[in-house]
């Protein structure tokens, strides 16, 4: 393994945006069962969401020394017990033999420089009926100093995140969250231009924005969005 340090300056202005991960923690808590692998797990903000340590086995891979020591204390502040554990490291270091229930990328992806090659090791981690599961910003053409700031390769359309994963999974949801969060990152990209938000624009985008398209995603049967949601099933025997 060789050593690793995330770039990004996000992740602690984003920990406090509960509505928006109770959001799409409801839209995949259905696919995470058993043991789960949550790559990139940053500061734990979504370990803390999803794991319950009496419905799940949780292991945190993160590359970033510095992130998984703050990892390993948010979790020791929790009350997830044994049911959770820190492993420094990438998809490479561990062996490819299929162990997890559930392997999730939740905005990670889009920092990995080879994409498919990484979903195809992950989808050999996964056991027969497991599944891959994938959180990631929506829309090249949204791409903006903000993305470029924290490390992002691309962000991804529907169409490309589903055809980003190998033959050997397929797919069982594929949706977009957020349209009224759509046109705000569009007005960023075109005026603002900022290269982080301020911690009072992710407030507002959480307590304001986020409830609204939570009721008009239905509406709209998930098609718009700032943010794409693809779930894949490996195949049971």
């Amino acid at each position: 393994m060789t050593d690793y340090t995330y770039v990004g300056g996000e992740l602690d202005r984003f920990a406090g945006a509960r509505r928006w991960k109770a959001y799409w923690a409801s839209q995949i808590e259905p696919f995470v069962r058993g043991e789960v692998l949550e790559v990139g797990a940053g500061i734990g903000t979504n370990t803390l969401t999803l794991c319950d340590p009496l419905r799940h086995r949780w292991t945190c891979l993160e590359p970033d020394p510095s992130l998984a020591d703050r990892l390993r204390t948010a979790i020791a502040s929790a009350p997830l017990g044994s049911a959770t554990r820190v492993t420094v490291g990438t998809t490479r270091d561990l062996q490819s033999v299929p162990s997890f229930d559930s392997v999730l990328y939740i905005d990670v992806l889009e920092h990995i420089e080879d994409d498919r090659e990484e979903l195809r090791r992950a989808s050999k981690l996964l056991r027969p009926g497991g599944h891959l599961i994938v959180l990631a910003p929506a829309h090249q053409f949204l791409y903006s100093a903000f993305d470029k700031a924290i490390g992002h390769y691309r962000r991804y359309s529907r169409r490309d995140l589903v055809g980003t994963a190998p033959s050997t999974v397929s797919v069982r949801r594929a949706v977009y969250l957020d349209a009224v969060g759509l046109a705000a990152s569009l007005a960023n990209r075109l005026a603002l231009r900022q290269s982080l938000p301020t911690a009072a624009q992710i407030q507002f985008w959480d307590h304001m924005i986020v409830p609204v398209s939570r009721l008009l995603d239905p509406l709209l049967a998930f098609t718009l969005g700032k943010t794409v949601v693809v779930v894949w099933a490996k195949p049971s025997p």
